[in-house]
């Protein structure tokens, strides 16, 4: 039995498959999710699990050299941005559209979907490298 950390299998298999510079979406319960992505559903109830846990489960596990977020967050979910921007101190984050994070989901590696149920609580995570 794994000691700690992630215990979800399906995302452990997703983030042990990363190489530098896949990308792999943390979403909102309303996200849309393209065919042919792989779907990490952590949805349980709305709220769980939410946004943070998992970002910062995620986080833990995962080497993160940019970021990825809806310019609409600056001005709708400012507390989950000030949130990335402490989880992830120094490590750059790009503004996109929402539409443009939309396109940018089809070639994530995978979408893990959580309950969280805020306005724009997504982000993309670009795998770095730890040497």
């Amino acid at each position: 039995m794994k000691k700690g950390g992630i215990l979800n299998d399906r995302l452990n298999w997703v983030i042990a498959r990363l190489g530098h510079g896949d990308r792999v979406v943390i979403a909102d319960c309303g996200l849309p999710i393209p065919e042919g992505v792989v779907r990490v559903d952590l949805a349980l109830v709305p709220g769980i699990p939410s946004f943070r846990d998992v970002v910062g489960a995620v986080a833990r596990e995962m080497e993160v050299q940019r970021l990825f977020v809806a310019e609409e967050m600056w001005d709708h979910n400012r507390a989950n941005l000030e949130f990335l921007q402490e989880t992830f101190p120094g490590v750059p984050i790009e503004k996109v559209s929402h539409e443009r994070l939309k396109e940018l989901v089809r070639g994530a590696k995978a979408v893990i979907r959580t309950g969280e149920a805020t306005p724009y609580a997504n982000v993309i995570l670009e795998a770095g490298v730890i040497f």
